[in-house]
């Protein structure tokens, strides 16, 4: 793989990050290299998948396929957050996502379960029902209560940066610098959830690809991993299917597959180690090579 010095100086700033872990609950994941987290929408508006997976055992079904096409997490939302969507209530959200939960532990798969919501109501049935990660798009800022929640319970969080709500961050969003922006909401965000008790190695942070971003911003955020290594927090990306994709290929969100292994082999190169993706097994055989090709000397041939 060739280099050029702005590449190899990213690579010598990624030797600190990449030795971050990501430790909560029971779990402790090494961050150092990729990991996958699977994503389950059991929703009817949501932008990718909604619709498909309402019933729970359509629901459950896709998960554990998920899990053994190689995810490391299963992210279940139930709640839409695609540009223009409307808000749903607690009550709604919770319909949506226990019976799935459930299900899951029902058959004691053996990953963590991650839930996509903005609400302490909906935080608090789902991990009492198994979950133990807090996905939250507003970065703690829908609820002033749900920190603590988190610090209180050893949950692991996803804080993201989101420009607006998402029934209006892609009206014309605007930065005068979309990287130091993103970074200083983040360290910000990061910082609140570390003074509400969250400890620091159970936060991994998210830029928020097309949340409030346009085509360059994107790809901006996609090139720039390093940039966030002095947030010293493991770093996600949440590429697949999205708009950008669409707006550069001109491909429909059921025929993006291909867009989004090239983001994320990309978003791999410049730093970045946690992939939230709809379909694990293509990315995931992508990732892999690509991270062979990146690490031959530490690779290990384990499948014939």
């Amino acid at each position: 793989m060739l280099l050029n010095l702005q590449s190899f100086g990213n690579i010598l700033i990624l030797m600190d990050i990449d030795k971050s872990t990501w430790s909560f609950n029971s779990h402790t994941f090494d961050c150092s290299k990729p990991l996958f987290i699977g994503v389950l929408n059991v929703t009817p508006d949501s932008f990718s998948d909604g619709g498909k997976y309402l019933w729970r055992e359509e629901a459950v079904s896709h998960a554990v396929g998920l899990i053994k096409s190689g995810a490391d997490i299963i992210d279940i939302g139930g709640e839409s957050t695609r540009p223009g969507s409307d808000e749903v209530s607690a009550r709604v959200e919770i319909d949506r996502i226990i019976p799935v939960i459930e299900g899951l532990a029902e058959l004691n798969v053996n990953v963590p379960i991650s839930i996509d919501t903005r609400k302490l109501e909906v935080a608090e049935v789902a991990v009492k029902s198994g979950a133990t990660i807090i996905n939250d798009v507003s970065a703690l800022r829908d609820s002033q209560e749900m920190g603590s929640f988190i610090a209180e319970n050893d949950l692991g969080l996803i804080l993201m940066h989101m420009l607006g709500r998402p029934k209006t961050m892609q009206i014309e969003p605007s930065y005068e610098n979309v990287i130091d922006e993103v970074s200083d909401f983040l360290e910000e965000r990061l910082s609140y959830a570390e003074s509400c008790g969250v400890k620091s190695d159970a936060i991994v942070l998210d830029p928020g690809i097309g949340f409030g971003k346009l085509l360059e911003h994107n790809l901006s955020i996609i090139n720039n991993g390093a940039s966030f290594n002095k947030l010293n927090r493991p770093m996600l990306i949440g590429p697949s299917r999205k708009r950008f994709i669409g707006e550069i290929t001109g491909k429909t969100v059921d025929n993006r597959e291909p867009g989004t292994i090239a983001a994320c082999i990309m978003a791999l190169e410049a730093g970045y180690r946690l992939f939230r993706i709809h379909e694990v097994d293509q990315v995931k055989q992508a990732i892999d090579v690509a991270w062979a090709l990146m690490n031959p000397e530490s690779t290990i041939i384990s499948h014939v």
